[in-house]
């Protein structure tokens, strides 16, 4: 997933497709037209993820009907075996990577076993689903992990899950078993060759001062696995100052147009302030660069341009001592650098120079 150099872009489709294949078709097209490395959307039966008279969050209720429940809200966003099937072609076609986050344990089958994913995404509000963790976990796929509103305790409870999931040791699963194979040098193993961190702040939209990118740090220190940033900022700062950072994925919801009707839109990117997001990433990857500090080759054609030489400051005969009065630094730097200036101070001028010659 992480090329030397290469930030993975997940452009967050979630649920922005409003139950449209034809949506989810130009968001895909969207997300390939941005140059984004994936397209990733949603998979949930509602039955399962939400009782009947659940109550949706602050902002989805400020972004669709307020008078139906969350079931009826996401009921209308579901996507089928046969939508899953039909995108996941249309993406092998657009030479985009399909990816989608399961967030029930039938959805987990469908996406790592029918499917095949290459890899499964844990959303921030199932970190603390310790089933549906080890059900990922058991599917050997490697896991981006979300960690909003997670405490660094919450996070180690989750990689214990995974740890112990990912290893074949024949117990039962049980608190004690997942401190075991997280503590075991084959469950921090398999946790470096499989899982990536995900800094979140989940709210729609994140305030810039909650955003704490510092966080990464934090992450990357404790766990000493791959971290990056999902984001829910308005507009492209954040992510691309994430990158700068060290961010090794970014993920980032986008929509068609942010005026559509459903709980995603209004804290999305537009298609084309997502295609400016991955190419300022790009052209901040490649500005990275190394932490030897040296002229680029490209500077090399400007350094004797703006750096200056000791010239005469006027006419000087042969014999005459060089002064404060007669020596002064001008542009070109081809001559004698002014580093060299107290040097030559007192000393006799073997030659005659006439106002601005080189010394």
């Amino acid at each position: 997933m992480n090329r030397m150099g290469h930030t993975y872009i997940i452009a967050e489709a979630g649920v922005n497709h409003n139950g449209s294949i034809e949506i989810a078709k130009q968001l895909i097209d969207a997300a390939v037209e941005a140059g984004a490395d994936a397209v990733k959307f949603q998979t949930f039966k509602s039955e399962k993820i939400v009782k009947r008279q659940a109550i949706k969050a602050q902002y989805q209720m400020k972004t669709t009907d307020s008078n139906e429940t969350q079931l009826e809200m996401l009921k209308k966003l579901e996507l089928d075996e046969t939508m899953h099937q039909v995108l996941i072609e249309y993406c092998n076609v657009k030479k985009i990577q399909f990816l989608s986050t399961p967030f029930d344990l039938e959805s987990v089958d469908l996406l790592a076993n029918t499917f095949d994913l290459p890899m499964l995404k844990v959303p921030s509000g199932e970190i603390s689903n310790g089933p549906l963790l080890l059900k990922m976990a058991r599917t050997m796929k490697p896991i981006v992990m979300s960690t909003g509103m997670c405490t660094i305790a919450d996070v180690e409870s989750a990689l214990a899950i995974l740890a112990f999931g990912y290893q074949d040791i024949g117990e039962e699963p049980s608190m004690t078993a997942f401190l075991n194979a997280y503590c075991s040098e084959e469950g921090q193993q398999q946790l470096k060759e499989r899982v990536t961190l995900l800094h979140c702040t989940s709210e729609y939209p994140a305030p810039f001062n909650e955003v704490n990118l510092k966080m990464m740090d934090t992450l990357s220190h404790a766990f000493h696995l791959p971290v990056g940033y999902s984001d829910h900022t308005n507009g492209i700062a954040i992510p691309i100052a994430a990158v700068a950072r060290g961010a090794k994925v970014i993920e980032k919801h986008f929509t068609l147009d942010r005026n559509m009707l459903g709980p995603d839109h209004k804290a999305s990117l537009e298609p084309d302030e997502l295609k400016q997001m991955v190419q300022s990433i790009r052209q901040v990857e490649v500005s990275i660069g190394s932490p030897n500090k040296k002229p680029a080759p490209s500077e090399l054609n400007n350094k004797d341009v703006v750096r200056k030489s000791l010239v005469a400051a006027r006419d000087i005969q042969a014999g005459e001592i060089f002064t404060e009065e007669n020596l002064t630094f001008k542009r070109p730097g081809f001559g004698v650098s002014p580093m060299q200036y107290w040097e030559y101070l007192g000393q006799k001028a073997v030659k005659d120079y006439l106002e601005d010659d080189m010394i």
